[in-house]
């Protein structure tokens, strides 16, 4: 028989949904087999599965040991990833983080070290089942805010807030060409999955996304101009194809850009990747959960590649810019 206490960070998720994560091996016939037996219990009576968890609760699981050691899969190592990420914000729900550019969010393959395992190493496992997690992701060579959740309140209410695009999302980015006006481009989007492309279309086809992405020209040069993007819509790859199919592609973009240009730009710079940076978190002034972030702007330096690229290029930013 085991006896698990419900803390902070399992409370207010369904029973059902904690018994899959705390015997995470288990076919789920089996969970609903054993409420129905009474062989779990709920705070000494019978539950369906469809209760909501309070702090306090107790689930009693009247398991033998190996029973319940067969159905828990056994964690992972804590892994070592010797990485320094720059904090932009922290509190008991929420970390915010500036990604570097080439550096995963979340691993591909067992050996790749991401941000969410920064995350995990430093924050483990909060709770019986609780596992902090990022809530957004930005592509290996794009830089910028990274948001985790560390609490359950602070992941649910992180993925609930960019799932329904209430926390607007800003970038800045260097592109080919004078931009002289703002805009906002509007068009649907399809993935070719084959070449990790996608394609955009002023009309829907087949299994076509609708985006919209607005930008504003921060300092206008000779060859590039710096421009501020709010991606209005989420979706893969969106900056990079939209801006490309204005006749004005990003900076080290080899999938979406101008290859003649981004060959000099390596030449005089080194760069070998996109210059797209998230930048800037604006959340909605008011927030039930997580209200110590209502109404907060949370920006991220670019890196200095960037800043040496946008620089030599004679795009510097004027004061209070």
């Amino acid at each position: 028989m085991r006896e698990v206490t419900i803390m902070k960070n399992e409370a207010g998720q369904r029973l059902d949904k904690l018994l899959a994560k705390y015997l995470d091996a288990a076919p789920k016939s089996f969970l609903y087999k054993m409420l129905r037996k009474k062989n779990i219990k709920l705070n000494q009576k019978k539950a369906d599965g469809r209760e909501i968890l309070k702090e306090g609760d107790i689930v009693t699981l009247y398991l033998a040991e190996d029973t319940v050691k067969k159905f828990q899969n056994d964690q992972p190592q804590k892994q070592e990833t010797n990485l320094h990420l720059q904090h932009l914000y922290e509190d008991e729900n929420v970390l915010l983080l500036n990604k570097p550019a080439g550096l995963l969010s979340q691993k591909a393959r067992p050996e790749d070290l991401s941000v969410n395992d920064y995350v995990l190493e430093h924050y483990g496992k909060n709770g019986m089942t609780f596992k902090p997690s990022i809530c957004n992701r930005l592509d290996r060579n794009t830089s910028g805010i990274i948001v985790a959740g560390i609490s359950l309140e602070g992941l649910q209410t992180m993925a609930k807030l960019l799932k329904t695009r209430t926390v607007h999302k800003y970038y800045l980015t260097i592109v080919k060409g004078r931009v002289s006006s703002n805009q906002k481009i509007r068009g649907y989007l399809r993935k070719k999955k084959d070449m990790n492309m996608v394609v955009l279309s002023d009309q829907k086809n087949g299994d076509g996304v609708w985006i919209e992405t607005q930008y504003e020209p921060l300092v206008t040069g000779k060859e590039a101009s710096l421009l501020k993007v709010w991606l209005i819509t989420g979706r893969t790859h969106q900056i990079r194809s939209h801006l490309a199919s204005i006749g004005h592609p990003i900076a080290g973009d080899y999938k979406y850009g101008d290859r003649a240009w981004n060959d000099s730009l390596k030449k005089r710079f080194g760069l070998s990747y996109q210059l797209l940076h998230s930048s800037e978190l604006v959340f909605p002034e008011q927030m039930e959960r997580c209200a110590q972030l209502a109404g907060k702007t949370v920006k991220a330096d670019p890196p200095e590649l960037f800043v040496r690229v946008q620089k030599a290029l004679g795009l510097t930013l004027k004061e209070g810019r």
